[in-house]
């Protein structure tokens, strides 16, 4: 991934087709290490290709790759059972019920301040 940024960064400041001494000296400069054969597999990569169409097919990539986890479930969950989601809500409700009345039967109409 740093060599990724390093060589974006190299793109962004004007080299269109950085080397692998440009991507050496900008990890260089922050304290990174630099893998040669990781930098040769990404300039082989991107040889001859626009940095603009490399992002653009990317995020096609990434728009069909799920995210969001818990809320894809929770989504998927209540339209395979529908009727399992109405039914927790109406338990919700009775069990409100309960409770306003047992807080009416624990005051016995007396007020603490009365």
């Amino acid at each position: 991934m740093k060599v990724v940024a390093a060589y974006l960064l190299a793109v962004l400041g004007g080299n269109t087709s950085p080397s692998t001494s440009d991507l050496k000296n900008i990890l260089g400069s922050v304290g990174a290490d630099a893998d040669d054969d990781r930098i040769e597999l990404l300039l082989s990569e991107v040889k001859g290709k626009d940095i603009t169409e490399l992002i653009a097919s990317g995020r096609e990539k990434l728009a069909s790759v799920p995210s969001g986890g818990g809320v894809a479930v929770a989504a998927s969950t209540g339209a395979v059972g529908g009727g399992a989601a109405a039914a927790p809500a109406a338990e919700a409700k009775k069990e409100e019920k309960v409770e306003e009345k047992e807080e009416s039967d624990d005051d016995m109409g007396f007020s603490l301040f009365d």
